[in-house]
């Protein structure tokens, strides 16, 4: 694992202040990276200097606002050991990334206070800009507002043949854009509001960043708990959509203006090649003049739905033209991939989700999916294994949602508001639903099936997601044995050395034996390590364990039956 200190260092600024009456630009911090297989992910609780005057209780992933990028290879197996160290649980969810249920971090694979986790899969997706974020149930707008969650960059060998941009912090350069309220003691508000009063880029309060005289390359995550934007340059400059949620797209797309909503990310490439060092240009968002039920663009300023930014244009970074590197890339190609897509012609079944409720004032009700209000033991929708599928998502109701699905990038095939969006047709695991509208994606539900833990889909309004718009399914296998069937397994295993200094061993009694999943807990019943479908061959490090009695909880992978032995750690 290699730590980029020296981007960390040069751009650290959350010791700046911010004083907006004068317009201070601050420094945009870029996150450091991490590289390669392993990575150790810190969650913890912090504190940051975003404003003049006290500090702002904030969190952070080996940070103190917002965490590092993670850097995949496709078809490398990458290992998470997430250790949380925050006064509540949380879960992280890899959001966009094609993996196991039980590995997902959706609200099932809940981090007590503590605890250490311990995911890991084969990154199979595409070249294209990933992020990660808690995912707790009711929790998730009050943890992505103190600053939870960070990029996760992938390569591959086609993005890597590609005369494209990828200096990371120079000539490539990642933008979370999100915006926040503080209490009068600079604390963040995080109760009964949807917008944020003032910008935060990787949160940087009025962020600038100098830029080569070259073409770059933009990552931009709309990170927001609700708002989207309508991104574009001060001078109206033509730029390049390059990628979308899952990918590259098969040709550059130019664009003047470009709709992220929340969740949603886009890799677009600017021509600095003929602006003046020295010069300046701004990316704002022109969210001004939209009707409402665009998400910010109510005209009150305050209030739960009020904000200082809401239905404005407002400036996201300021750039600053600087020299070109020593080998500056000067064009664009003109082909970067060439995705084959699914049709409407390859589902071979069709679903429909409709945005219910939500009706606004005293005593209404919060937005639902099909009227069901999300359950977690509840599964709304069981899918076979391999199924290539056609959602359509209706939204006649009063406002607009960001819909997000879990497990698989879909492919947009209409809109019944007209034709798809030219800067939509990448592979995409968000989509924008505007009011009165509905749109239609086809998705194949491929690799990984799981009875047990479900994905998810929601809207990914933090305020929407918390208060129940989310649905979850499983993929299910036909050739799943059913548990009934396997009754009679001895269901046993022995673990040793016991008592046992470094490492744990299980030995089970059944060649039909495996574990899903395996939890250690202290002689208090405190969850230590959450270890999903853990690779056994070389042990179970317990060395971070302090001395004392535990207990070893195993899910058998076939029959979900539990058991639990005790073990001493000396």
């Amino acid at each position: 694992m290699k730590k980029n200190l020296s981007i960390l260092l040069a751009t650290f600024v959350f010791t700046l202040t911010v004083n907006k009456s004068t317009a201070q630009y601050n420094t945009l911090w870029i996150p450091d990276t991490l590289s390669g297989t392993h990575f150790n992910l810190v969650l913890k609780d912090t504190f940051a200097q975003l404003r003049t005057g006290n500090q702002t209780i904030t969190a952070g992933v080996n940070n103190q606002f917002w965490g590092s990028t993670l850097i995949f290879n496709q078809g490398d197996s990458v290992h998470m050991n997430v250790h949380s160290y925050l006064n509540d649980s949380t879960t992280i969810h890899w959001h966009g990334m094609h993996l196991p249920a039980v590995m997902d971090g959706g609200p099932h694979q809940v981090i007590p206070p503590g605890t250490i986790w311990q995911p890991y899969w084969k990154v199979t997706n595409n070249a294209a800009t990933y992020w990660y974020h808690p995912h707790l149930h009711q929790m998730t707008q009050d943890q992505m507002t103190k600053g939870l969650g960070g990029f996760i960059i992938v390569r591959d060998t086609q993005e890597a043949a590609l005369a494209l941009p990828r200096t990371y912090g120079i000539d490539d350069i990642p933008l979370a854009l999100t915006s926040r309220k503080y209490n009068a003691d600079n604390s963040f508000i995080t109760a009964n509001t949807s917008y944020g009063d003032y910008m935060l880029t990787n949160g940087t309060p009025n962020a600038q960043v100098s830029l080569p005289k070259q073409f770059v390359r933009l990552r931009i995550l709309n990170a927001e708990m609700e708002r989207a934007y309508n991104l574009g340059f001060s001078d109206n400059r033509t730029f390049y959509l390059i990628a979308t949620d899952g990918g590259l797209v098969n040709s550059p797309v130019a664009l003047t203006r470009l709709i992220l909503a929340v969740g949603e990310r886009a890799e677009i490439m600017v021509d600095l090649g003929n602006d003046a060092i020295g010069s300046t240009l701004d990316l704002k968002a022109y969210n001004s003049g939209f009707a409402l039920g665009f998400p910010g663009g109510e005209p009150n300023s305050t209030g739960q739905f009020g904000s200082l930014l809401n239905n404005t244009t407002f400036t996201v970074l300021h750039i600053n033209i600087a020299a070109a590197t020593a080998n500056p890339i000067t064009v664009i190609p003109a082909t970067l991939a060439s995705n084959t897509y699914w049709t409407s012609a390859d589902a071979t079944v069709n679903r429909t989700i409709t945005v219910t409720q939500g009706q606004p004032g005293p005593g209404g009700l919060p937005f639902a999916l099909d009227n069901t209000p999300f359950v977690l033991t509840y599964i709304n929708k069981t899918i076979p294994l391999n199924n290539i599928e056609a959602w359509t998502i209706t939204n006649n109701n009063v406002f607009g949602h960001a819909f997000h699905i879990h497990d698989v990038e879909f492919k947009l095939i209409s809109r019944s508001t007209g034709s798809v969006a030219n800067y939509e047709e990448g592979w995409k695991d968000v989509l924008y639903l505007p009011i009165n509208s509905s749109a239609t994606f086809v998705a194949k539900f491929t690799d990984y099936s799981d009875s047990i833990h479900p994905f998810m889909y929601h809207c990914h309004f933090a305020p929407h997601e918390d208060g129940g718009m989310m649905g979850q399914f499983v993929v299910k296998s036909n050739s799943t044995t059913g548990v009934n069937e396997l009754s009679n397994t001895k269901n046993d295993y022995l673990i040793f050395p016991n008592p046992a200094t470094n490492r744990l061993y299980i030995n089970f009694s059944s060649t039909e034996m495996q574990a899903y999943y395996i939890k250690i807990n202290n002689i208090l019943g405190k969850t230590m390590y959450m270890l999903p479908r853990p690779q056994l061959q070389n042990g179970i490090d317990i060395s971070n364990l302090s001395p004392g009695v535990y207990t070893l909880e195993l899910t058998d992978e076939k029959t979900k039956i539990v058991s639990t032995k005790k073990f001493v750690k000396e």
